[in-house]
């Protein structure tokens, strides 16, 4: 299958790009999409539990976002860093911007006590600075901001976002701290939904799977199949794995909450069920893959061209995809981090 990253475009009014989240998060709006039939309607993600039976499995990522994002003084100039990952002790990789004030040798300070040493220079803007306070995470939690995507627009200056951020742009069931980005198709879910499932009889298991670079790295080539994923790391407990493996053997449907979940799950999957365990992936999926672990999948509208929009695709079949797309489009859903999401069956 020859498949053009262009086969993925699609047009996008930019106010249709949700800047805040709605006051409740189950007030979302949901379209529902069927496979066999290609039938699409709308619907109140508060009308989710509905969809789903006693003994259906419904998976979480429960990954929890640090507030990776930061300003810090470079050169004398103000630079944005994105804390990516701890490499060892004191050591983060990080993404900054402009990278050229951000030179191997040079300091970074962040506030008061909490500076950093330039110890290397990789592409793209990438980093290595090496801390000498104990806790660089602890320090981050008193400075750093929720790391929105950039076509949410926040101003260094916009400090009284903040709050509101940190506690939107992460689940309510978020428990393992590590990702740089939230899973947002769980976003929608408040305590009172996870509360009607459990009593309708749905069984809801979690995994994580840390939300890194990867995710949202861009496509720069042609060729789908040109492209190639990071890594990012996730974690199956045996409990999960054993309700899922069940599940299937049953015939209950398995339901995946958001993209991190599907590859975490078809990353795990081997022999017949899904392998617990820690484990690390750079699994790529767009059509052509046979998804074998889910059968239903809960997800956010994703940005044209992208590596998640080709996972839905795979999922659901690309042109029963970009028809829905056009068609919240059309009914002015709104779309990606802080936006409306779709419920594929």
């Amino acid at each position: 299958m020859d498949l053009r990253v262009d086969d993925f475009n699609y047009d996008l009014p930019k106010e249709l790009v949700a800047q805040h989240p709605l006051d409740r998060r189950d007030e979302s709006r949901m379209m529902v999409v069927e496979r066999k039939t290609g039938r699409v309607a709308h619907a109140r993600f508060k009308e989710f539990p509905g969809s789903l039976r006693p003994g259906d499995v419904l998976v979480l990522n429960d990954t929890k976002v640090i507030p990776a994002r930061a300003w810090g003084r470079a050169g004398g100039k103000d630079a944005e860093f994105l804390f990516v990952k701890e490499r060892a002790a004191g050591r983060w990789e990080v993404l900054c911007r402009p990278a050229r004030r951000v030179r191997t040798g040079g300091r970074v300070v962040f506030g008061p006590g909490f500076e950093g040493t330039v110890a290397g220079e990789r592409s793209e803007g990438l980093r290595v600075l090496r801390f000498e306070v104990p806790d660089v995470l602890a320090e981050l939690k008193k400075v750093g901001f929720a790391p929105l995507p950039p076509y949410i627009k926040r101003r260094k200056d916009q400090v009284g976002l903040r709050p509101l951020d940190l506690e939107r742009y992460q689940t309510v069931f978020a428990r393992q701290e590590g990702a740089i980005a939230a899973p947002t198709a769980g976003l929608h879910f408040t305590e009172a939904i996870l509360d009607e499932m459990a009593g309708r009889g749905v069984e809801v298991q979690r995994i994580t799977l840390d939300v890194g670079i990867a995710t949202f790295q861009p496509v720069r080539v042609d060729r789908v199949e040109d492209h190639r994923m990071l890594e990012e790391t996730y974690e199956i407990a045996p409990a999960a794995a054993r309700a899922i493996d069940a599940a299937k053997s049953g015939g209950r449907p398995v339901t995946a909450v958001g993209t991190t979940v599907v590859r975490t799950l078809e990353s795990a999957w081997r022999d017949g069920g899904v392998r617990p365990g820690k484990g690390a992936t750079s699994l790529f999926i767009y059509p052509g893959y046979d998804c074998k672990a889910v059968d239903r999948l809960l997800t956010n509208f994703h940005l044209p061209r992208s590596t998640l929009l080709m996972l839905v695709s795979a999922f659901a079949g690309r042109d029963l995809v970009m028809r829905a797309y056009r068609e919240a489009v059309k009914e002015r859903y709104r779309f990606f981090s802080y936006g409306d999401c779709m419920l594929v069956l």
